[in-house]
């Protein structure tokens, strides 16, 4: 089954016929809310907004770990992320839709892996390539029949929040080779590769980068919403054709 991780902005799925809703217990803790189940044009799926329903539960504290462990429990097999990030490269102007390639991670703290504890074996997973390619390509193929238009591939540096970055600090990201920059998307990326989850993204730019476009004195945070809200719009409509063309 497909699971949909929403970030920022999309705390629910408007297209979504609600079925019931599970509240979970996992042995990480309890994930960010009930895990929603339903269908999508018939086709069942199941919703988990990443900060809670009402958005409460900042990047840094998100239980990464529970929310990952509940949908693979449910049955989970694939999972599509949305995610908010600023924009870094110039093209990647507030609205812009982006499926990432790549990952750079600066976040700390997290409880970022299962496999810790003396009781268990050094475990390494590959992450080479940190999103699942097939995924990517049927969101890519979603966006095609949705008449959406979004970018394909980029870097996508994760950074610790729940502040945004200085202009300084967005410099040395692009020296490193980052595209955009978000809170979010790690370690769940890896969380879900360590449990063979097939998981790709969808980052929404809400903001240009700090020190870039419209952001270069000061991003103004008033206006993500007007930029956010259309473009969730356009999310909500490519998931509903990914999901139309989801595998069991």
């Amino acid at each position: 089954m497909l699971a949909i991780i929403g970030g920022t902005g999309l705390t629910q799925l408007t297209n979504l016929k609600i079925t019931h809703r599970q509240v979970m217990r996992t042995p990480y803790g309890e994930p960010s809310g009930p895990v929603t189940f339903g269908t999508i044009n018939q086709h069942e799926v199941m919703f988990l907004a990443r900060h809670g329903y009402g958005h409460t539960i900042p990047p840094h504290e998100v239980n990464y770990r529970a929310n990952l462990w509940a949908l693979r429990d449910q049955g989970a097999k694939r999972i599509i992320a949305a995610t908010s990030v600023g924009g870094i490269r110039a093209d990647l102007i507030p609205g812009t839709l982006v499926v990432p390639d790549q990952i750079i991670d600066y976040t700390y703290g997290r409880d970022f892996t299962y496999f810790d504890g003396k009781d268990r074996p050094v475990t390494h997973i590959d992450f080479t390539r940190p999103y699942n390619e097939q995924m990517r390509q049927q969101i890519l193929a979603a966006v095609n029949r949705a008449g959406e238009a979004c970018v394909d591939g980029g870097v996508h540096a994760v950074t610790q929040g729940p502040r945004l970055e200085t202009a300084a600090e967005v410099n040395r990201l692009e020296r490193d080779g980052a595209d955009m920059v978000g809170m979010t998307g790690m370690p769940e990326a890896s969380l879900a590769k360590e449990l063979g989850l097939a998981y790709a993204t969808i980052a929404v730019v809400v903001n240009s980068a700090a020190g870039r476009g419209d952001s270069r004195d000061r991003v103004p945070l008033e206006t993500i919403g007007v930029v956010m809200s259309p473009a969730m719009e356009r999310v909500r409509n490519i998931l509903e054709h990914a999901v139309e063309q989801d595998g069991d």
